[in-house]
């Protein structure tokens, strides 16, 4: 009984994926779990990419992609930590208040500006 306990740990450990760094033509690349599948009637490579949470940094889900063997550029196996590390995205922008505009603006600093533009237009036209 103790065999089948430790057996079953074993496979759930060991069922077909790896942690890998994926170069799909030189031009895409994808990290994430890997594992070949039998697709369309031809071996291919499926990777599917953690959706990573940025402050908890947990997995929120998975997309896949699948490629063909001539697809692939290179594959360097990794570790997860590192895959998520990777996958985990960008920190959000800090938001920045402005300062409160002023209660009212002071009269004089307006009419000022007013007589200027009344000043030139009365240049410009006689």
């Amino acid at each position: 009984m103790t065999q089948t306990t430790e057996e079953a740990a074993v496979a759930t450990e060991d069922d077909g994926w790896d942690w890998c760094v994926v170069e799909i033509f030189g031009h895409r690349r994808h990290v994430g779990r890997v594992r070949e599948e039998e697709r369309f009637g031809t071996k291919m490579l499926r990777i599917d990419i953690p959706k990573v949470d940025y402050e908890t940094q947990a997995i929120t889900g998975f997309s896949s992609h699948y490629y063909g063997g001539a697809s692939i550029f290179s594959m360097t196996p990794t570790d997860e930590t590192s895959a998520i590390r990777v996958n985990r995205g960008y920190a959000p922008p800090s938001r920045t208040a402005l300062p409160a505009p002023a209660e009212s603006p002071d009269e004089d600093q307006d009419d000022d500006f007013l007589a200027d533009d009344d000043e030139e237009d009365n240049d410009v036209d006689g």
